[in-house]
């Protein structure tokens, strides 16, 4: 008998607030969006994060930050 265990991550938005600079692809405005995430393994919580996400009001594209 084979058991089948299930990690699923949750995506919550805590917020948005508007990021210096501009879209490189379009020129559009950046938004940054803090968002918490939690992986869980059958009901129960292992990780816990918050992470800011870049993104283009105009294109809606996802932009990642270099340093």
């Amino acid at each position: 008998m084979w058991m089948v265990y299930v990690c699923e991550e949750e995506e919550k938005e805590l917020g948005r607030q508007q990021a210096p600079g501009s879209c490189p692809h379009c020129g559009g405005k950046v938004q940054a969006m803090d968002v918490e995430t939690r992986w869980k393994f059958c009901f129960l919580p292992l990780c816990y994060k918050i992470k800011r996400k870049y993104f283009c009001t105009l294109c809606a594209r996802r932009l990642v930050l270099y340093y």
